[in-house]
Order: structure tokens, then sequence, then C-alpha cells
């Protein structure tokens, strides 16, 4: 049983196979998803797929490189889709300084409207963050986003980051980048958090694992990141599958039903 926390099956790059993707990795192994929405139109794409699939669930928001295009109208849809029992999250939003697509300032309104919003609804978040430490911690902190915790995604950071992350109810996310042969920093990140707080995910069609990095990346590739953090914390594949797993469930209030 494995639980990707992080694809994007509204992504283009599925547009010629998204359902014969879905269903062959759900036999293949992977009994949940959370299909993150990036703007308006994928939320649209992810609450369809979350209908469709018993197994798929859907988070809802706008990422920081369309932050440009947040106004009452797409706060007020966001609040909508997520009245729907199969929204488990407000995501991803954040900051990402590495492409700035929209001023800072810009970024930074986008998301606390968003973690107000996720308050207001009682859902945790799943943040993006790129190049943006300082303030996107910065933010959550001001913001009293640890009242709903959630998850800082694909996790770049540092340990002493992680620490601060923890203090404020957030879990860890671990990407493909961890099977990358440069990989250093996540690999302490991985030694340092407590297993009962990590999450696993491909963030796919993006960041395929090691041995298949520059294909398109699906949640069939998920099992490769789990074996590696089982290695790191010199622990079995199926006991890393189950922690995470449960971790994810605990996180998103998912009950069981979707093996």
């Amino acid at each position: 049983m494995l639980f990707d926390t992080h694809a994007h099956y509204d992504d283009e790059k599925f547009d010629n196979d998204r359902h014969e993707v879905i269903e062959k990795v759900h036999r293949e192994g992977v009994s949940y998803i959370v299909n993150v929405s990036s703007d308006v139109d994928s939320i649209k794409v992810s609450m369809e797929l979350s209908q469709k699939y018993t197994f798929v669930y859907a988070a809802v928001g706008i990422h920081p490189h369309s932050a440009g295009r947040i106004n009452d109208k797409a706060v007020s849809f966001l609040y909508e889709q997520a009245a729907c029992d199969k929204v488990v999250a407000i995501g991803e939003i954040g900051l990402d300084y590495y492409y700035e697509f929209a001023p800072r300032e810009t970024q930074i309104k986008g998301f606390i409207a968003q973690i107000g919003a996720a308050k207001e609804l009682s859902l945790p978040i799943i943040v993006h963050n790129r190049d943006s430490h300082e303030d996107v911690l910065k933010t959550v902190k001001k913001e009293n986003a640890k009242v709903v915790g959630g998850v800082f995604h694909c996790f770049s950071g540092s340990v002493e980051m992680a620490k601060e992350l923890l203090k404020n109810n957030f879990y860890i996310s671990i990407g493909g980048p961890v099977t990358f042969k440069n990989a250093r920093k996540v690999l302490d990140v991985v030694k340092y958090i407590p297993v009962e707080m990590l999450l696993v995910e491909t963030d796919c069609p993006y960041l395929t694992p090691e041995p298949y990095r520059g294909r398109r990346n699906d949640s069939g590739y998920l099992k490769f990141i789990v074996e590696k953090v089982a290695e790191i914390k010199n622990i079995t594949f199926q006991e890393m599958a189950r922690i995470t797993t449960e971790n994810a469930k605990r996180l998103f209030g998912v009950v069981p039903g979707g093996e």
C-alpha cells in the first residue's frame, strides 16, 4: 500500500493517457493519490478526477506562478470546491523566487489569502517553496498556519528549517530528488525527521526518481522513493510504506476504502 501525496494528473503531459495511467498505478499498488491543483483550470480537473476515482483526492489552490490571477472570484471558486468531501487540502500554495513569474509581494499576498481560506475551512495546506525559505517560513509563522498544519512538498530546505516546520505542525514530504546521485541536503533531512512526520510523493509528471530520471513521472515510480527513504532510515520497504501511508491518512483525514 502506497500513498502518493502530490501528483499532477491534470498536467497536459497526461492528456493522451491520463485515465490509463491512473488505473495502471492503482493496480500496481498505489492505494491513494492526492491530485494537487495549481490554478483554476487545474482545480476543475482535480475535482473531476476525485469524483471519478474513489482512491483519488483533490487539493485546491493557486500556485505562486499564478499568484497574479488570485482575485475575489478565484478565492470564491476555491471555497466552493473545498466544500466537497474529496477535497483534503488547500494547495499547492506558497512562494517561488526561482522563476518569479509573479512579483514577490503578489506571491506573499496570495499565499496569505489562501492560508486564511485554509484556516476558515479547517483544511491543511500543501506548501510550494523554491528559493524562498526565509519568507515562506516567516509567512507561515506570522499567519499562524500552525492551527491547520500541512506539508512542505518536495522539501528542499535545510535540517534547521525542517526543525522549525516540525514545531509549526508541518510534515516533510520527500520526492524523487532523494534518489539523485548529487543528493546531499535532503539525505540529512530524512535522517533527522521522525518517521511519523515523513510523507512521500512523486510530483508527477516531474522529478522522476532514479533509475528512470528523464522519463515522464507517474505514481508507479513512488516505490523507488519509498525504497530510498527506507534505506536511509534503516527499516524495511514494507514498514516505510505503511508508516508514510498512515501519516498521509492522518494529515488529510482520509479513511480506508480506496485500497
